[in-house]
């Protein structure tokens, strides 16, 4: 009996195990093919063409211009750091974050400001680190730069986002941000921080070290874990960020992929000289126009009716002659007779009888008063 019943859980052990390496075994085929499932460049076309538009670029091919507000610079903008096992790695807020911020590189054009050129490879951030006693920086890494030690790769110098140790690992770290006016003194005495790793054989900037920065901040570091997502966009929890990072191709089995609506570079340069040519043309129109106004105002006044001369008046100014007004003065004088004395009672009563004249029109002040 004893036997039988060892028999018995010896076979049930057997069958437990047997059914252990069978699921471990669908586990591992299951992560495999989610692993190999991978997408082309017509997703990131597809997906970010409602966010933004995508343009043919002479050296970079299609690029996408994200619609956002004035003043946008990427991993400056609308987000913040974490650490994963990958490194520090970028949380946007925009629900297209997880495409132009892990995959490609940035760089600003000075018309349409900064543009994404889309690439296969993904990374917890696409950026190159620095430190100055005090200080955090990192910047945007340009198209087709490799990642090396010791790399001379330089960046612009108002392209680098500066905060106090302090401040780094903030989520609201972007009211941090020490003023661009300050990036030349603190690029002087800072250090690159070249904490390279490798992902799939490729490398990256994964930022500071955990330690450096607990120490700096005085505040402990929170690991976060990272977990593959089906479908596009990312969401934090308080443990695990859940991020969509497919095997990206270019092509998609052999068809080449393309943006269904790309606005040509040419066109827009275009464009863009129409809209300022026809600005000067207005402003041209416009100043006439003002010229015209000003000139017309007098004329305005000119072209009013004119008021009525006095009738002893209009003989003199319709005669040319001189000698003729002289002599018509002098026989006017002749007939004007001389003034006469009023007494001193009538020179107070004066004043009254003016300002009861002055109501009179014109018309019969001058018919009654010649002179």
């Amino acid at each position: 009996m004893n036997l039988f019943n060892t028999n018995v859980m010896k076979t049930i052990q057997k069958a437990v195990l047997l059914l252990l390496l069978i699921a471990g075994m669908m586990g591992t085929t299951s992560q495999k093919a989610t692993a190999q499932v991978s997408v082309s460049f017509q997703m990131f076309y597809d997906n970010l063409s409602v966010y933004g538009s995508w343009i043919s670029d002479p050296n970079y091919g299609y690029v996408w211009s994200p619609k956002v507000g004035a003043g946008f610079a990427p991993y400056r903008t609308n987000g913040y750091w974490i650490l994963t096992d990958y490194g520090w790695t970028w949380v946007s807020n925009y629900s297209w974050g997880w495409a132009p911020f892990h995959y490609g590189r940035w760089f600003y054009d000075p018309y349409y400001g900064w543009l994404w050129v889309p690439d296969t490879i993904w990374a917890p951030a696409w950026v190159t680190w620095r430190y100055c006693d005090g200080y955090y920086g990192w910047a945007a890494i340009g198209p087709n730069i490799s990642i090396s030690i010791g790399s001379t790769y330089s960046v612009p110098y108002n392209q680098w986002v500066f905060v106090r140790e302090r401040d780094f690992g903030r989520r609201n770290i972007n009211n941090y941000y020490v003023s661009t006016s300050n990036n030349r003194t603190i690029i002087g005495k800072s250090v690159v921080i070249n904490n390279i790793k490798t992902n799939n054989g490729n490398r990256y900037y994964a930022g500071p070290e955990r330690n450096h920065v607990q120490k700096r901040t005085g505040n402990a570091v929170t690991h976060f874990g990272l977990r593959e997502r089906n479908s596009p966009g990312q969401k934090l929890s308080q443990t695990e960020l859940q991020l969509y990072k497919p095997r990206v191709e270019r092509s998609n089995k052999g068809k080449k992929a393309f943006p269904a609506i790309v606005t040509d570079r040419k066109s827009s340069n275009q464009n863009r000289e129409r809209r300022v040519e026809q600005k000067m043309n207005n402003e041209e129109r416009q100043m006439p126009q003002r010229n015209e106004r000003r000139i017309e105002q007098p004329q305005r006044q000119n072209n009013e009716p004119m008021r009525k001369m006095p009738q002893h008046r209009q003989p003199e100014m319709q005669q040319n002659n001189p000698q003729e007004r002289n002599q018509e003065r002098r026989q006017y004088n002749q007939q004007a007779e001389p003034r006469r004395m009023e007494p001193s009672s009538q020179r107070k009563e004066m004043p009254q009888r003016r300002n009861e004249n002055s109501r009179r029109p014109v018309k019969q002040n001058h018919e009654n008063n010649p002179h």
